[in-house]
C-alpha cells in the first residue's frame, strides 16, 4: 500500500526586517504566512522552523541548494505576520522572496 506524498510546510513571504521609524533590526525578519490572517492563528506556528532556500553556483555537499534555517519567535501585529530569527541574518535581496514554514516541531 503506497502512501500519498504529503507536504510538511506552508509557504510564507519575507516582508522585511523588524524596524522602527529610525532603527532597523536585521537579526529579526518579518514573515507573512499564507492563510494566516489573525494574531490568534499565529499561535500554532510559534517555535516552528523556517527554511530560506537559495541556489548557489557551485556544488557543496552534493547539491547546489543552500538552506538558512530559522525559527518563529512571536507574532508581529494582528494580521498574521510573525517574527523569525535565522541562523544567519537574511540578506536584503531576500525581501519579497519565499520561505517554507515547516510544520515541525509539534507543540501538541
Amino acid at each position: 500500500m503506497a502512501s500519498e506524498p504529503c507536504r510538511l510546510y506552508v509557504s510564507g513571504a519575507i516582508l522585511g526586517y523588524k524596524r522602527g521609524l529610525r532603527n532597523q533590526h536585521n537579526s529579526t525578519s518579518l514573515i507573512k504566512i499564507a492563510g494566516v490572517d489573525s494574531n490568534e492563528e499565529t499561535e500554532f506556528y510559534l517555535g516552528k522552523r523556517v527554511a530560506f532556500i537559495t541556489k548557489g553556483s557551485t556544488e557543496r555537499n552534493g547539491t547546489k541548494y543552500r538552506v538558512n534555517w530559522g525559527r518563529v519567535c512571536r507574532a508581529h501585529g494582528s494580521n498574521g505576520v510573525v517574527r523569525c530569527k535565522f541562523a544567519r541574518d537574511l540578506p536584503p535581496q531576500s525581501i519579497g522572496g519565499r520561505v517554507r514554514v515547516m510544520l515541525y516541531p509539534s507543540r501538541v
